[in-house]
């Protein structure tokens, strides 16, 4: 954010709890079809046990790859202040 060296204000605060929260609801989101879309077959089909194993881990640490990545890309573009503008606020360019 920009407030360099200071303390934070309530408003940067609670912008930063805002944003955590989404990067950790959307990073569950997508980690969740992630896992789904790979594991789900050995979930719903009957499969060899080795495809069954082999489809289940794959989805688990996929799953696991994309939350991280998901929660560090909303994080690191927060930090860079480059979200999307806010409805009812006017940039100094505008």
């Amino acid at each position: 954010m920009g407030n360099s060296g200071g303390r934070r204000t309530q408003a940067e605060r609670d912008a930063m709890t805002v944003e955590i929260g989404y990067a950790l609801a959307s990073a569950a989101v997508a980690a969740a079809v992630v896992f789904g879309a790979i594991a789900g077959p050995a979930l719903v089909f009957e499969l060899p046990a080795g495809a069954e194993d082999l489809l289940l881990m794959a989805g688990m640490w996929l799953a696991v790859v994309v939350f991280f990545v998901r929660v560090v890309s909303v994080l690191v573009r927060f930090g860079r202040g480059s979200q999307p503008s806010q409805p009812g606020r006017t940039k100094p360019d505008s």
